[in-house]
């Protein structure tokens, strides 16, 4: 073998070795995306299950709208509780307006807190109250409003996708939420609100509320006929 093919046939030139070497930090390069979206995928999935599992566990002894299931679902009583003179809430609605409690004077307003756009069942419950609203008149209550810490413009979104027509409120900094100590009954810790609700009568004390989002069984959703009872004792209403 002549000297001229043997150079041919050699070593590699120095810049196909870098050809090479970029190559291998590019493949290197997505793999490590490429496994850093596989967790982060994951992580997102788990949560789902998790919250479906809650959901379902929460729903699963469920009867229908009607039945009598009081002492099924345990909830805390927070503070404001019965009696105290509910803080004021003014804040940015979905109904494009700004909500102002203390305007409602004279009117009952079950003011439902709950923790967002990432809980399925808690918009669910929101739907379900308003299909029952009958029921809840019945109760004495003029209006339900909801309050969440998510930005106005995603909640605006989020109503219109499910077709609701409560206000939704925007308390993005919780504000509001804290001085109701709404976030202390959520699976989210204290950075958002739980699954409270609320009854404030014609002279602005509250007169009813279950929180029912804290441990052991972090409830996201209410059947109605359970949710009806619980507030019925707190009314001192009538069936």
């Amino acid at each position: 073998m002549s000297t001229k093919q043997y150079k041919k046939k050699g070593t590699p030139k120095v810049t196909d070795q870098k050809k090479g070497a970029s190559h291998q930090r590019k493949y290197h390069g997505q793999s490590r995306r490429f496994r850093t979206g596989v967790k982060v995928a994951v992580f997102i999935g788990v949560a789902l299950i998790v919250l479906g599992i809650v959901y379902l566990f929460n729903t699963s002894s469920g009867s229908p709208a009607g039945s009598n299931q009081t002492g099924q679902y345990t909830f805390a009583v927070g503070s404001p509780g019965p009696g105290e003179l509910a803080p004021a809430v003014r804040l940015q609605s979905t109904a494009d307006s700004t909500f102002d409690l203390a305007a409602l004077r004279g009117k009952t307003v079950l003011l439902f807190f709950q923790e967002g756009i990432g809980c399925g069942p808690c918009w669910t419950q929101i739907k379900d109250i308003e299909s029952h609203m009958q029921q809840f008149r019945a109760l004495g209550i003029d209006s339900v409003v909801s309050i969440t810490s998510d930005p106005l413009d995603a909640l605006k979104q989020k109503v219109a996708d499910e077709g609701i027509s409560a206000p939704v409120l925007s308390d993005p900094g919780l504000a509001v939420s804290r001085t109701y100590n709404a976030n202390r009954y959520g699976m989210m810790g204290d950075s958002s609100d739980g699954h409270s609700f609320l009854v404030v009568g014609p002279d602005g004390r509250t007169k009813s509320r279950p929180d029912f989002g804290g441990p052991p069984n972090y409830t996201m959703y209410v059947p109605i006929a359970t949710l009806i009872a619980d507030m019925k004792e707190g009314l001192n209403a009538k069936a």
